[in-house]
């Protein structure tokens, strides 16, 4: 019954949500409910898994509310022909520290579940990560208006 809860929580999204830019945390509790249904966990795995990801979550977010305070800087730059090659090439290789610094922390975290959690819990997370964000981004390209 709670499975069902959450599907229909998922799927019967009122459409004015998908009409526009969804919010941070109605994305968040979205994914909350679509992890729910689909890592099934036992109580217990629910008590070990959930503070895990809410702490891979806030570095997460504290990684990307850094990367665009600098993407903001790079933004104000009217055109890249007004930087020098040296900005240029340190822009570039910031972009690179970050994704760097981001997949550190997913293996951070991968470490941390994988050994408080059975393996194919793991495996299901990773998997339902990525077909969450695959159906965020099909529901949100699906619901734009269309362009002139």
């Amino acid at each position: 019954m709670k499975n069902l809860f959450f599907v229909t929580l998922m799927f019967l999204l009122p459409a004015t949500l998908w009409a526009q830019k969804p919010k941070a945390e109605e994305i968040e509790s979205l994914k909350t409910a679509y992890f729910t249904q689909k890592l099934n966990l036992s109580p217990d795995e629910a008590k070990v898994f959930w503070p895990i990801y809410k702490d891979m979550q806030r570095e997460q977010m504290a990684l990307r509310k850094e990367r665009m305070q600098k993407m903001i800087s790079f933004r104000k730059t009217n055109e890249i022909d007004n930087l020098s090659d040296v900005q240029i090439q340190n822009l570039i290789t910031s972009e690179f520290d970050f994704k760097q610094r981001e997949l550190n922390l997913e293996k951070k975290y991968y470490n941390k579940l994988k050994s408080s959690l059975p393996i194919k819990v793991v495996g299901k997370y990773f998997r339902a990560q990525e077909s969450f964000k695959r159906e965020l981004l099909n529901r949100y390209k699906n619901n734009k208006p269309a362009k002139p």
